[in-house]
This record gives C-alpha cells, sequence and structure tokens, in this order.
C-alpha cells in the first residue's frame, strides 16, 4: 500500500467514526477539497457515500473511466463508483436505499437548500432521516499528516526561494503588473501548479491597501511595494510576503516597516502548541500598539493553509474556538501588517508548522526591507 493509499485509509477511517459518534449509518460529501482530501478526487463534480458497508464516490460520465483508472493505480482511494446516468439525486437515492442507510449526515455548510430538498425529494420513499453535520472534514483537516507535512517542507522552501529573487524584478520605472508577472513566472519555474491567488504588487498609495490588485502604476522614488504572492505543489497552498522599497524611502515610511517586523517577531513568540488563535494575534496586535500603530492593523494576524489558501485556524481577534487551536500539525502563516493612508503600508508574511516543541518556519527568506 502506498503512503497516500493509507492517508486516504486514516482519513476515511476518521470520517466513519465521526458519523458513528453522531449516530449516522452513513455521511454524504459534497465539497469537492473535502473529496480531494478524503479519496483523492479532483474533479469538479461528485459525491461521497461513506458508510460500513464501504465508501462509494457517486460520479458521472466525464469522470467514471478516469476515477476506475486512478483507483487501480492507487492514485486514489478504493471506492467504489456509482455512476450517474440521468441525475445525481436519483443515483443518490437509489445507492442509499440499497445500502439500507436511514441516519444519513450531510454538511450543512456546503449544501444548498435547494439540493437538499432535491435529495430528500428523491429518498421520500425510503424514510431517510437527513440530519445536518457542520465542519466534520474541515476538522479532520486542521492538524496536517506525515504525507502532507512532507508536500509543505518542499513548497515552503522552493516559495522562499522566488522571494530570495524579487531584487531581479522590483525597480522604479516598472508597472506593478509588471512586476506581477515576473513573480507568477518564478512560481512556475519553481515547479508549482500555479499561483495559489492572484499575486498581489501594491507601491506607493496602493501599499496601504491591504488586498490591492496589480495594475499600470508605475514604481516610482519612495515607495513601499507590498509583495505578496503564493504557489500551489500538490494541491496544497503556500503563501508569502516580503517588502520593497524604492530609494530614498522616508523615515517615516521605513518606520512602518520596522514595526510590522517587531509584531512579525512577537507573533512568532506566541506560537506553539495549544495556543488560541486569537493570543498570537493579541501578540502581534500589542506590538504595533506600542508602536502607535495599533489602528493601522486591519486584518487577522493569520490563517490556516492547506488544500485551500484560506482555512482554518483563524490567528484573529475572535480566534478562540476548537478550529482555531493551533496543535501540533497545524499549519498557518504569520502575516501582520499596518497601513496608513497617504503614507503606505507594510506587510511580512511567513509559513510555519506547529510542532511539538514550539514551530518551524516553513518560507525561510530575509524579511528586511528589500531597498532598490
Amino acid at each position: 500500500m502506498s503512503d497516500a493509499s493509507r492517508a486516504w485509509a486514516r482519513r476515511l477511517g476518521a470520517l466513519h467514526l465521526s458519523s458513528h459518534d453522531e449516530g449516522l449509518a452513513g455521511t454524504v460529501v459534497s465539497n469537492p477539497t473535502n473529496l480531494r482530501y478524503l479519496v483523492g478526487f479532483a474533479g469538479s463534480t461528485a459525491l461521497l457515500v461513506a458508510a460500513d458497508a464501504g465508501d462509494w464516490l457517486v460520479t458521472d460520465g466525464r469522470y467514471d473511466a478516469a476515477v476506475r483508472e486512478a483507483v487501480a493505480a492507487e492514485r486514489m482511494a478504493p471506492v467504489q463508483v456509482e455512476r450517474v446516468e440521468l441525475r445525481y439525486d436519483l443515483t443518490l437515492a437509489g445507492l442509499i436505499a440499497r445500502l439500507g442507510l436511514r441516519q444519513v449526515g450531510f454538511d450543512a455548510g456546503h449544501v444548498t437548500v435547494a439540493t437538499l430538498e432535491t435529495w430528500r425529494r428523491a429518498t421520500s420513499t425510503a424514510g431517510v432521516d437527513w440530519r445536518a453535520t457542520e465542519g466534520v472534514v474541515e476538522r479532520l483537516r486542521l492538524v496536517k499528516d506525515e504525507q502532507e507535512i512532507a508536500v509543505f517542507r518542499r513548497a515552503g522552501p522552493a516559495l522562499a526561494d522566488v522571494a530570495r529573487h524579487l531584487g531581479l524584478w522590483v525597480r522604479a520605472g516598472r508597472t506593478e503588473r509588471e512586476v506581477a508577472k515576473d513573480i507568477d513566472a518564478a512560481i512556475e519555474r519553481a515547479g508549482f501548479s500555479g499561483p495559489a491567488f492572484p499575486t498581489i504588487v501594491a507601491s506607493g498609495p496602493n501599499s496601504a491597501l491591504p488586498h490591492a490588485r496589480p495594475g499600470d502604476r508605475r514604481l516610482a522614488a519612495g515607495d513601499l511595494v507590498v509583495l505578496d504572492f503564493g504557489g500551489v505543489l500538490d494541491g496544497y497552498c503556500v503563501d508569502l510576503t516580503r517588502m520593497a522599497g524604492i530609494r530614498p524611502v522616508g523615515s517615516n515610511a521605513a518606520a512602518i516597516v520596522t514595526a510590522v517586523q517587531s509584531a512579525h517577531r512577537a507573533a512568532l513568540g506566541a506560537v506553539r502548541p495549544g495556543v488560541q488563535g486569537v493570543e498570537v494575534d493579541r501578540a502581534a496586535r500589542a506590538a504595533l500598539e506600542a508602536l502607535g500603530l495599533g489602528p493601522a492593523f486591519l486584518h487577522g494576524t493569520g490563517h490556516g493553509l492547506g488544500l485551500e489558501v484560506h482555512e482554518a485556524p483563524r490567528l484573529s481577534r475572535t480566534g478562540t474556538g476548537a478550529a482555531d487551536r493551533l496543535d501540533a500539525g497545524t499549519v498557518c502563516t504569520i502575516e501582520p501588517g499596518a497601513y496608513v493612508e497617504g503614507l503606505g503600508g507594510a506587510r511580512l508574511e511567513d509559513d510555519v508548522l506547529v510542532t511539538a516543541a514550539g514551530y518551524e518556519v516553513l518560507t525561510e527568506a530575509p524579511r528586511d526591507l528589500l531597498v532598490v
């Protein structure tokens, strides 16, 4: 059995245990990201029915042959395939009736009211009791397994290497869009399947906008430049932000960067297994408040990473729940920022793996202001 097959077996086993704890005979999973996590399915449309009798992937003719081939080659979990001939709700209902399932769970966060109604109508004669669950698979995804951590330990350094070459592309006279295209090309050359999100290059007044998109503005003397980019490797997302400045950088602008560096160090110092996201956020926020930039911190300190670039846990002022605890095996960003309208903004971001001993920075690259 391959490492991937063992990982899928563990994940499906955990889902079955969770279903039993909820008193369910089976669970239907419909979210594409959760399907990829549980069984390795990377298509756009399918349903997983996980039950004691086995695991079935309900999908249509676009994917049927490819799924069977992937299962045989151990590129997917050993699911049984139920092909949709007419409609998904009818095929799902037929499978549930054949398995004799009565109490069936679904993820309320991913199933629309309209979809649930079609499932209920299709299974009305079988007496199925549809029960809402919330975040079952997402809770499993919080702590990464050995296979996932191995991907992150390749992806983080590869993205950091892109950051080490920012000086090749950032210079006065170039547009934000031109710099972003160069970064995207470097991400592809580094072995990523693509960017994890639209690359952010925000210069001068645009740097004070946390999620500015690159435009035709040309980098000019005195600008701070926010460079926020990420990549996808084997389906997993990594994310990094560094700062550049076009000389001469004024003392007030440079002070923003220095303050954010201080907040970044404070946040890292608060990371440990079992800490709540709110505590890490509080450490970063206190550092900026001490330097008079508390009101300039316009977002949370970080977020979880995985098959999605933004997932649990939240490192924010509201990150207090069980899903926002940083247990060993969690991968998250540390990205404090400060944004001053009319002057500029700064953000510094790294990806960290929480370990039993503390944390491991996955994106080690120079954090000093790159002045060009």
